[in-house]
């Protein structure tokens, strides 16, 4: 069967192998006509729209001939004065003809599109988000019909995100939604509907101050970036909340037990419609049994260690072990209790929180470190990241950042707060610093191709669904990464790439291995 992939990596399958499409340009007609969903594209609209604004003398011919060797591709077996099935003469132009079931990008829409119970919407919005491999046509990017295609296919993604998440609000299922939409909100914070789903979810787990203060974050996020107050839709939220006029969520569902979170690459057994989700005895026994993750915590502000200490009081599986009012009581701390994650205040006396990282982090074994700021320089904040730390977080995150952080740190699986790191990378990219890696010579094509996406900050699971890799294959990778450069945080991947100029901020991915 003959399959056309455009959500990642452009390609055209045969039978699961993908078929040699030829060079840049040409490949470009094939996905120029993939775009017009079966419609006819003239000629002319090709050529102009391939070469925008300076078309060679001889681009009707090139495109005549790009179009005869993409034939033999997809139809090789196509006697030679047999007509084209798939990628078909329709003048003034040409058309690609193929079922939706055989585009992903076709298909995608269709299942976004889906009504029905919220059964069926959540089955439907999942098969569609499965179908994302990574950025749509994003090889494409520097023409202007590629970049607007993916703008709508991006949009299409982030109204399937949300229509996954409100089936399954419907279904009883915030537990496991809650950290998906705090990611979401924080990644999309003008969408109004990923902070309605976000503060629902929260409600109705009885968590109503966390919920009143999402929508305080969305109020605060608006007038700083629009100058607007938040819209009609969630001022009534939060006054229907404030009033205690939403219906409240039953005693068993809120003190419900958090279910473990699913293996790589698997989603959480769905129940039926309507039937509280269940935990198996052995999955019971896993989570009474995981050692919970040990947190210190190093601040010179009490009311920040109380509120800190009061959070992970309160979240099963982290414990704090300790606390210190600075650099040198936390070295002393970590020595003694031997974490899993520090949290460090940047800005300490006696021995601030950069030189208390590095040499925490010089240590055989370290725990993570989060690096926690209010403000405080770029360059300090970069040279964190080049020590080694794990990433920033905010002092004025919500709770459920904070956990969401602790646990991607002790995984070693992402940078923090992209807010922070995103700004430090653009500014200090490309700044070669003595004891950078030299040129990351001696790598793959495979592993360039992961450090490419490591940099771009995405977790072993969206990485191995874009280079259709395994998690534990990305993971070995990663690791042969760090020990080729003599590194030992993913972070510092992440500068590596940067200051070598291997990466550099806006550019557009694209992959040597595939």
């Amino acid at each position: 069967m003959l399959t056309f992939t455009a959500l990642g990596p452009f390609q055209a399958w045969a039978d699961g192998a993908p078929l040699d499409l030829g060079g840049q340009r040409q490949r470009a007609v094939l996905a120029r006509l993939l775009v017009a969903g079966g419609r006819a594209v003239p000629v002319n609209t090709l050529i102009d729209e391939l070469w925008p604004g300076a078309p060679p003398a001889q681009a009707l011919s090139t495109i005549q001939g790009y179009v005869s060797r993409l034939r033999r591709a997809l139809e090789p077996d196509r006697a030679p004065r047999e007509e084209a099935r798939v990628l078909v003469s329709a003048p003034p132009g040409y058309a690609l003809r193929a079922a939706t079931e055989q585009v992903d990008a076709w298909r995608f829409e269709t299942l976004v599109k889906s009504e029905g119970d919220p059964g069926r919407v959540w089955a439907a919005m999942d098969t569609a988000l499965e179908l994302w491999r990574g950025p749509a046509l994003a090889e494409f990017g520097e023409l202007s019909w590629a970049a607007t295609e993916a703008g709508r296919l991006e949009e299409l993604r982030l109204i399937a995100v949300e229509r996954r998440a409100g089936a399954g609000l419907a279904l009883g299922r915030a537990t496991s939604l809650v950290a998906d939409l705090e990611a979401h909100a924080s990644a999309y914070p003008l969408r109004e509907e990923a902070w309605r789903l976000l503060a629902t979810a929260l409600y109705g787990l009885g968590r109503q101050g966390d919920a009143l203060a999402a929508l305080r974050r969305a109020r605060s996020v608006w007038r700083d970036e629009l100058g607007l107050d938040l819209s009609a839709g969630l001022q009534r939220l939060e006054a229907d909340m404030l009033a205690q006029r939403l219906e409240s969520p039953a005693p068993e569902f809120a003190q419900r037990p958090k279910s473990p979170a699913p293996e790589f690459g698997q989603r959480p057994k769905s129940p039926a419609p309507g039937e509280p989700p269940q935990l198996p005895a052995e999955a019971s026994a896993a989570v009474s049994d995981a050692a919970p993750l040990r947190v210190v915590v190093a601040d010179d502000q009490a009311l920040v260690r109380a509120g800190v200490r009061a959070m992970l009081d309160a979240e099963p599986g982290v414990t704090m072990v300790g606390e210190a009012t600075n650099g040198e009581e936390a070295i002393a701390l970590v020595a003694e209790t031997g974490p899993d994650v520090v949290l460090l205040d940047i800005q300490m006396p006696h021995l601030d929180g950069l030189a208390a990282a590095r040499r925490i982090l010089s240590e055989n074994r370290p725990p993570k470190v989060i690096m926690m700021t209010t403000f405080g320089s770029d360059e300090n904040l970069y040279a964190a990241l080049r020590a080694g730390v794990s990433g920033f977080i905010l002092k004025t995150s919500a709770p459920e950042q904070f956990l969401a952080a602790i646990r991607a740190a002790s995984t070693g699986d992402a940078l923090i707060d992209p807010t922070i790191t995103t700004r430090l990378i653009a500014g200090f990219a490309g700044r070669v610093d003595p004891a950078s890696p030299p040129a990351l010579a001696g790598l793959a094509d495979s592993q360039l191709d992961v450090l490419k996406l490591v940099a771009r900050g995405l977790t072993n699971r969206q990485i191995g669904q874009t280079l259709s890799l395994s998690e534990e294959e990305v993971a070995i990778m990663v690791k042969s990464l760090l020990e080729h450069l003599g590194l030992f945080d993913r972070a510092q991947l992440v500068m590596a790439a940067y200051e070598s100029g291997f990466v550099t901020p806006g550019e557009k991915t694209s992959f040597s291995s595939l």
